[in-house]
């Protein structure tokens, strides 16, 4: 048990330093608009770029995991990880830091699913959920501070905080190769349910494809809000750099904590689908009144508690993945990691659009999508619970 501590932190340490790359760029986005001359669509598609080499990799990523081993593919992602932050660090053209964004979605796909599966294997049905609340808050906690820490960062140069970022991917590595052991697989721990159908034909069985659509929504509306935040505050309040920090960084705090402190006792209280459902409930809203709010006071308590919604939805759906996933627990980590990148491909390419027709419309469009997932909610209920109880009863036979 104790051993499983110490390797469930490395693998929470690693989660949280892949996706602190993703958000770093975040509060340096206003000062390469202005040295390098780019729109905002420009920016959505520089941002984009990392979703869309995680989303081409993520689905081969996850079989890998389950073909060649868990910790290989979280060191080689580790290692392309530290090559892609020093890229950005030395890059000054735009398509440097594009092939240094594509580099960084290639390491995600390679860690995520890895890290899930790990995860998976080193747990059972009563302790994966706080484990995955945890890896959740792990991956939130990074993507949402990595805009603080890099705003703060920056006060010493705009590139300091990609060499911090591909130094700690380097050193994470190199903990992994002398601290990380292949986890034993319960390949036969409990009956996959399956209905006769394997491989990626298993991604439209409604019990999966319903999740993994919540998951798309859910991160669409992350990626439109935090992708274009800096420039909205930067337009809109001439926020500095420091200033964004601040906000994310409590947005970040305050998500973690709600996720470590609430989800195990929410999941128990009223289950995942209700958790997931009431999530976006509030995180609709919350993007909505970013629109309209207009203190400094007012925008630091909406962004700090929009984190909460987004941060204690994603362990929720991840839960119910993981419990029904049966032996493929690397191929649902992939499919998870697939359908977040779509999100984080669609979500600042049409939020960068839309931003340079109006700063508002990218939040307008996604809480339009956000309240679609909620609808889906309402049809997807009965047939997940009807799911999760089938697992379940397996499970206990």
């Amino acid at each position: 048990m104790k051993n499983n501590k110490v390797t469930l932190g490395l693998l929470l340490m690693n989660l949280f330093i892949a996706f602190l790359g993703i958000g770093l760029v975040i509060p340096v986005l206003p000062t390469l608009m202005n040295e390098l001359d780019i729109t905002g669509t420009t920016v959505g598609y520089l941002t984009a770029a990392f979703a869309i080499a995680q989303l081409i990799v993520s689905p081969f990523a996850g079989k890998a995991a389950d073909q060649f081993g868990r910790k290989i593919m979280i060191v080689i992602g580790l290692f392309i990880f530290g090559i892609s932050e020093f890229l950005f660090g030395i890059g000054k053209d735009i398509q440097m830091l594009i092939i240094s964004r594509l580099l960084g979605g290639i390491s995600a796909a390679f860690i995520m699913p890895a890290v899930t599966a790990f995860i998976a294997d080193i747990t059972n049905l009563d302790t994966r959920p706080r484990a995955l609340g945890y890896m959740s808050a792990a991956i939130s906690t990074g993507f949402i501070i990595g805009p603080g820490i890099g705003g703060f960062l920056a006060e010493f140069g705009t590139r300091i905080p990609f060499f911090f970022a591909g130094a700690l991917g380097t050193i994470a590595a190199i903990l992994s190769i002398l601290l990380l052991s292949e986890p034993n697989r319960h390949e036969n721990s409990h009956k996959q349910v399956s209905d006769g159908k394997v491989g990626f034909k298993r991604i439209m069985d409604p019990k999966y494809f319903l999740a993994f659509l919540l998951i798309f929504i859910a991160s669409f509306g992350l990626a439109a809000f935090e992708s274009f935040f800096s420039l909205f505050v930067d337009h809109k309040f001439q926020f500095k750099p420091s200033d964004i920090a601040i906000v994310i960084t409590g947005g970040a705090v305050l998500g973690a904590v709600s996720q470590v402190v609430l989800f195990d006792r929410l999941t128990r209280i009223w289950g995942e689908i209700k958790l997931i459902q009431y999530s976006l409930i509030l995180s609709a809203i919350l993007v909505f009144l970013m629109t309209v709010v207009h203190s400094y006071f007012s925008i630091l308590l909406v962004t700090f508690l929009v984190f909460v919604g987004f941060d204690l939805f994603r362990p929720a759906v991840t839960s119910y993945l993981s419990n029904i996933a049966g032996n493929e627990q690397g191929f649902v980590g992939g499919m998870n990691s697939m359908f977040t990148s779509l999100a984080n491909i669609s979500g600042p390419i049409l939020g960068g659009i839309l931003f340079d027709i109006d700063i508002n419309y990218p939040y307008y469009f996604a809480t339009l999508i956000l309240f679609l997932g909620i609808v889906l909610t309402l049809f997807w209920k009965k047939q997940a619970n009807n799911s999760s109880k089938e697992v379940k009863a397996r499970v206990a036979n």
